[in-house]
């Protein structure tokens, strides 16, 4: 059984505090250790800062997953922006368009269990998978 759990609208930069705290909420509501509530924290800052800074208007959708003997957060930031050109290029570690660190996706990616991601001119979506370890 999947259970729709709550979205958090993204339209301006403190909205990037309210989805990390309420996907912090939700690991721990749904038991994951300290340890992994941090890294699902940082990985929805990533993906609600990529709305905030490129498409300006999006969301962060929290979703609970069963599957036994384990549960699982699933997380999905859509926007309705430009889309990413070359998603590939963007997924390379160091390649940064705003002057940052570069760590964005691949670091997202490495700090979950599953990534997807899918863009168009008409918006992206990326779906991220945290699973709790039974």
């Amino acid at each position: 059984m999947n259970e729709t759990l709550s979205s958090v609208p993204i339209r301006k930069e403190w909205d990037i505090v309210g989805a990390r705290q309420t996907g912090r909420n939700w690991a721990k509501d749904l038991g994951f250790g300290s340890v992994d509530q941090a890294r699902i924290a940082t990985a929805i800052s990533e993906l609600a800062r990529n709305i905030y800074l490129y498409a300006k208007v999006g969301e962060i959708n929290f979703e609970r997953l069963d599957s036994v003997p384990s549960i699982g957060l699933k997380i999905t930031a859509r926007d309705q922006g430009p889309g990413i050109k070359e998603v590939s290029k963007v997924m390379k570690d160091g390649y940064s368009t705003s002057g940052g660190l570069g760590a964005g996706l691949p670091g997202v990616k490495r700090l979950m269990d599953e990534f997807d991601i899918e863009s168009t001119d008409a918006g992206t979506v990326v779906t991220v998978i945290k699973w709790t370890r039974i």
